[in-house]
């Protein structure tokens, strides 16, 4: 999300918002202090993490952050990436969720009934990638999946469970203790509170136009113009 937030950072037409692993980790970028420039200060959101967070702990920050911005903000359409390098066992990321705890936000922000674009994302576990967004594609159409997969051509790269599940893994520490996440949610919510409020649209009166209002009144008559034609316009 570095570059999106990059692109909308001096705007407050756009407010993103990425809740990601923060520290020696490429791009280095995404501290809570970064919060946008210009016409676009506050609406830049950054909820850096630690490793190995949870399905628990994530919901326990997003949900409620996400509540905020949604109440502050009053955004018109949502944009959604949903990387899968967040998933237990990914070859990059370090964090610990299953699919179902990932799934569990796609599910968040779809319940806010917004025109929405869900987009893919990041993920390293090819075969976990593809369990991710093969799930999330049936909650977005509202469908339950079996967790037994089909055969497919592919079949042998899900042993050796040959299953939908991304199982954290039990031994992995979960660095992001509660006062960490506690501490950092209080921190976003004061930046949200510097909004003014969703931007709006100025609007213009249209100048009337005595041509158009002639053609909607009878769209087989072409309307007379007082300017004056060109000779060539006959040729």
């Amino acid at each position: 999300g570095d570059g999106v937030e990059e692109a909308f950072y001096t705007t407050d037409r756009v407010l993103t918002v990425s809740f990601h692993k923060f520290g020696e980790y490429f791009p280095g970028t995404g501290d809570v202090k970064d919060v946008g420039a210009n016409a676009g200060k506050y609406y830049s959101v950054n909820f850096p993490l630690k490793d190995g967070i949870d399905d628990a702990s994530y919901a326990s920050i997003f949900k409620p952050v996400i509540g905020q911005i949604m109440q502050m903000y009053q955004p018109g359409a949502i944009v959604l990436q949903c990387g899968a390098d967040s998933l237990a066992g990914d070859r990059l990321g370090c964090f610990n969720l299953s699919h179902r705890g990932h799934a569990e936000c796609l599910r968040h922000m779809l319940s806010y009934n917004l025109p929405s674009l869900v987009l893919g994302g990041g993920g390293y576990t090819v075969r976990n990638v593809a369990r991710c967004w093969a799930y999330e594609t049936a909650v977005v159409l509202g469908e339950e999946l079996a967790e037994d997969l089909p055969w497919n051509d592919y079949y042998e790269h899900f042993a050796p469970d040959f299953s939908l599940q991304v199982t954290p893994s039990p031994t992995m520490e979960n660095a992001n203790t509660r006062q960490y996440l506690d501490t950092v949610r209080q921190q976003v919510f004061e930046n949200l509170r510097m909004l003014q409020g969703a931007p709006g649209v100025q609007m213009e009166a249209v100048p009337h136009d005595p041509e158009a209002a002639a053609a909607e009144a009878d769209p087989d008559v072409r309307p007379v113009s007082g300017a004056a034609e060109h000779p060539g316009e006959h040729f």
